[in-house]
């Protein structure tokens, strides 16, 4: 039997209408549960007769959801308008707590659209990157295109510590050991490196009636094999091991300021003020290819990692890229809001970027295959001489006319040391070792430093006149110079 009482019953006990009804079957009174189950756990009695009264013994009452009567003083008109005040203002504030929360997620909304958006874009540009890559390694250089992948990504990841990715895609040790990841064993060790000492010197590779030796280059994979450009317009390959030329090679109507021998071929390249680059071959002993990217005179060389492409800069204010077998120019950029000579180039080691030094005391980097300029180092005062990237590409330096090499971290893209040389102090020549570990600055005088610590450990007087080139033989075992004294130096143990 289902008991329904009436919306007025008042519990006995607290005069208000119970939430939880039950009846009494002692007393057959209407109690709170709540209430009548703790007077029964105190006392064990029905509070109206005092007879023995269990909680099992209640019986519950099923009602529709009571309406409490309100108050007496709830019930005036003044009451009543006030409770309707109340109400009003209470819907107000929540619609506009409801207007705030919608502006916010609005807000977060765009924010996730345009972040959605932003990564559409990138993950469009790194498939199309991915597949040109694929395209390329199906025909040569996988381990390059594979580094030039992942020098990508790392781009794209954010501006933090750069993406350490080699080792997880099984780089096999020996293109490890050559990015620089890690010292290889056969590296000179400092101690051993500070004893070292002239042990050679050659004068008589070029002509002594136009003095001066003006560029130098090793070839990388046989350090024995040095390359010379002279002031007497000659290119001079010379074998160390056995003291003698392997090949003076001429053609240059103009001193010739720029060398570099190709990692792979018997192939030797030039630049001078004639305007002019030469691909030389040296087996054959005679120009192969000539280069006419620029109107004034070439400033800078350096060849891409495929090995296939040469960049240059120029005094007529554009750097080139240019095809080596073919001698067709590629590309040809200028940065034309800043309108003054280039003076230096160099490539990234990864080959995507590259930088440029410039007659206003500019390093300018850029992206190839963008072809625009993505970053700027201000800080030297003067044309800048000379720039050198390490071979683990996270560090750059940089020489000019203000006696001082800087050092800038391209992974925070800032200037975080410099070196400050002696007053009057001319920067020709800069380059790293091939591990990175150590760093030769070739001008007054020649200058070594081991890197991180970036303190001195060699210097060299020896030449008579102002060192244009430094360059290290494999794993540092020697250090070789050239001069405007006309010789070429070696340095070991």
């Amino acid at each position: 039997m289902l008991i329904y009482p009436s919306r007025s019953t008042v519990h006995p006990v607290s005069n208000e209408v119970p939430e939880h009804p039950c009846v009494s079957p002692v007393s057959n009174q209407v109690f709170e549960r709540r209430l009548i189950e703790k007077y029964i756990a105190e006392n064990g009695t029905d509070p109206m007769n005092g007879q023995p009264l269990s909680e099992e013994q209640l019986i519950d009452i099923k009602v529709s959801h009571p309406i409490r009567p309100k108050a007496p003083s709830s019930t005036s008109i003044p009451a009543i308008l006030k409770a309707l005040q109340d109400e009003w203002d209470a819907v107000m504030l929540h619609s506009f707590t409801l207007r705030q929360q919608l502006q916010t997620t609005r807000q977060e909304l765009s924010h996730a659209l345009y972040q959605h958006d932003a990564a559409c874009r990138v993950i469009a540009r790194l498939t199309k990157e991915v597949t040109a890559a694929r395209e390329v390694s199906n025909k040569k250089y996988p381990i390059l295109v594979l580094l030039f992948i992942l020098y990508l990504i790392s781009q794209a990841g954010g501006a933090g510590e750069p993406m350490e990715v080699s080792e997880q895609v099984g780089m096999i040790p020996e293109i490890i050991q050559k990015r620089g990841k890690t010292v290889p064993e056969e590296l000179v060790r400092t101690e051993d490196l500070s004893k070292y000492r002239q042990v050679a010197t050659h004068a008589g590779l070029h002509s002594a009636s136009v003095p001066g030796i003006l560029s130098l280059d090793l070839c990388p994979s046989d350090t024995n094999k040095v390359l010379t450009g002279g002031a007497d317009k000659n290119v001079v390959v010379f074998d160390k091991k056995e003291e003698q030329i392997i090949a003076t090679l001429k053609g240059h109507t103009k001193k010739v300021t720029s060398v570099i021998y190709h990692p792979s071929q018997s192939v030797v390249f030039s630049a001078s003020p004639d305007s002019t680059i030469r691909v030389w071959s040296v087996t054959g002993g005679n120009c192969v290819q000539v280069v006419r990217a620029h109107e004034a005179s070439v400033t800078g060389l350096s060849l891409h990692a495929t090995g296939d492409y040469l960049l240059s800069s120029s005094e007529d204010q554009y750097w080139a890229f240019s095809d080596i077998q073919t001698g067709r120019v590629l590309t040809k950029v200028t940065d034309e809001a800043a309108g003054c000579a280039l003076t230096c180039a160099q490539f990234h080691p990864d080959g995507l970027i590259f930088g440029t030094g410039t007659a206003d005391s500019q390093i300018k980097i850029w992206d190839l295959k963008e072809r625009t300029n993505v970053a700027n180092f201000p800080g030297h005062i003067g044309p800048v001489t000379s720039i050198a990237f390490s071979e683990n590409g996270y560090y750059l330096a940089t020489g000019a006319q203000d006696s001082s090499v800087k050092l800038w971290d391209l992974r925070k893209l800032k200037n975080f040391k410099t070196i400050t040389l002696d007053n009057n102090y001319e920067v020709k020549s800069l380059v790293f070792d091939q591990s990175g570990t150590y760093l030769a600055v070739g001008g007054t005088d020649i200058r070594v430093y081991i890197c991180k610590q970036w303190s001195e450990v060699l210097n060299f007087t020896e030449h008579t006149g102002v060192v244009t080139g430094v360059a290290f033989g494999e794993h540092a075992q020697f250090l070789t110079s050239t001069g405007m004294d006309r010789s070429l130096k070696f340095y070991s143990l």
